[in-house]
């Protein structure tokens, strides 16, 4: 890859990295406006839990079954051709909510049919995005692109709640119309990428399923790389509290639509003022990174228990702002040792085991959170969450000591022969 000019040798001096980085921030932005909205909306016109479960569920089951096939695909076909094509479904998707908004539909089926449609698109364009950076950048200046990612997307977060809180306030169908417009946007920007990247073809002797099979194997035998997975997986699984984000807002906090916007907001606050910090220092201060690691899963298991408990707002918002701290620490992480750890004619397939197990966590996670709370109740289901996250960092710094032990990231690197 051929430097940029000295004065632009930052990692933003490249052109499709900075525009690749624009369409990562209008596709942040459509998911949260959208998630806010739908979150609202159901529970709103329901006040029932389970309806927030199915909704996390409705999009995990699509990005369960076809994350592997898109990681296969990703490694043989055209990322900005595949990136395009499912930002153009996103973009029907904010449309066919647009008419269930303007219709008034209650049937929250017809919703989780959208949902399952965006999962779909996401299970493809997830390992795609994933797997695209490592091609726009030079390998020294990776961690700080991937931290600058991780910036864009928080960053997104931010700015996505509030908004979609505050157009709520003159309807739903408005959050959805723009979710719409703006995917249209992305699917353009991603398809006028100029960067190419060879395909190498597959073996003729191997099957698709195989192909998507070997990210698996390869993930397995980098206890790196596998250990780092399996944290994000189990601490978003058991400790996740997104989707019981609007009971607090209309039921403990009372604080309406465009409150809910500012407690997603203030998590992603949180994760974007460390992921600046992260991106901005240099490469030779990156130290003691899996210590960091480790810390800051903790501090998102902790926060989720103060929050649990708290009844009052400006405490509520504090505590979600740290643990997007928490959370970005163990993302920036993480994000680096799979791309560092990965050859490039693999990058897809690992991108797609990575974006099923930390991905799909999420959804997942909602899920659990929704069930939990309509078992037990909204606060045993948050405690738990929290209690079971600090019980994972215990455990997984046992079982993985090699991840305690990186101290610069770029001495990660793939492992011979696997």
């Amino acid at each position: 890859m051929p430097a940029p000019p000295a004065a632009l040798s930052h990692v933003l001096g490249y052109r499709d990295f900075r525009q690749f980085l624009g369409g990562r921030f209008a596709a942040g932005l459509v998911m949260q406006m959208q998630s806010v909205a739908i979150g609202w909306f159901l529970y709103d016109r329901t006040g029932d839990p389970l309806v927030l479960a199915y909704a996390g569920l409705a999009i995990f089951v699509p990005i369960a079954l076809f994350t592997l096939p898109g990681g296969d695909i990703a490694d043989r076909f055209d990322r900005r051709w595949i990136l395009g094509a499912a930002h153009l479904i996103q973009s029907v998707c904010g449309a066919l909510l647009v008419i269930l908004a303007i219709t008034a539909s209650t049937e929250a089926r017809l919703f989780y049919a959208v949902l399952a449609l965006s999962g779909t698109a996401r299970a493809f364009s997830g390992p795609a995005v994933q797997s695209f950076t490592p091609f726009l950048v030079p390998r020294p200046q990776l961690a700080n692109a991937m931290a600058w990612g991780s910036s864009v997307n928080q960053t997104a977060m931010i700015l996505g709640p509030a908004v979609g809180g505050a157009l709520y306030l003159f309807g739903p169908m408005v959050v959805f119309g723009v979710c719409a417009g703006l995917s249209l946007v992305v699917a353009t920007a991603m398809l006028t990428l100029r960067t190419r990247i060879a395909i190498v073809p597959p073996d003729a002797s191997t099957t698709a399923f195989t192909r998507a099979v070997s990210g698996f194997r390869y993930v397995r035998r980098q206890p790196l790389v596998f250990g780092s997975i399996l944290l994000d997986l189990f601490a978003v699984l058991l400790g996740g509290i997104t989707a019981l984000l609007p009971i607090y807002a209309r039921d403990i906090l009372a604080v309406g639509p465009d409150g809910l916007g500012l407690l997603r907001t203030s998590m992603a606050v949180g994760a974007v003022s460390t992921a600046l910090l992260l991106a901005n220092l240099p490469a030779e201060r990156h130290r003691r990174t899996g210590v960091m690691m480790f810390v800051g899963v903790a501090l998102f298991g902790v926060t989720i228990i103060v929050f649990g408990l708290s009844t009052n707002f400006v405490l509520s918002l504090a505590m979600l702002a740290l643990m997007g701290a928490g959370d970005m620490m163990s993302v920036f992480v993480r994000n680096s040792i799979v791309q560092l750890a990965t050859p490039d004619d693999m990058r897809g397939r690992v991108s797609a085991v990575y974006m099923l197990f930390v991905g799909a966590s999420n959804e997942l996670g909602d899920f659990r959170a929704g069930l939990a709370a309509a078992w037990f109740g909204t606060l045993p289901a948050v405690l738990l969450g929290g209690v079971s996250t600090l019980t994972v960092v215990a455990l997984f710094a046992w079982l993985f000591p090699g991840l305690r032990r990186i101290d610069r990231l770029t001495d990660v690197t793939p492992r011979p022969g696997s």
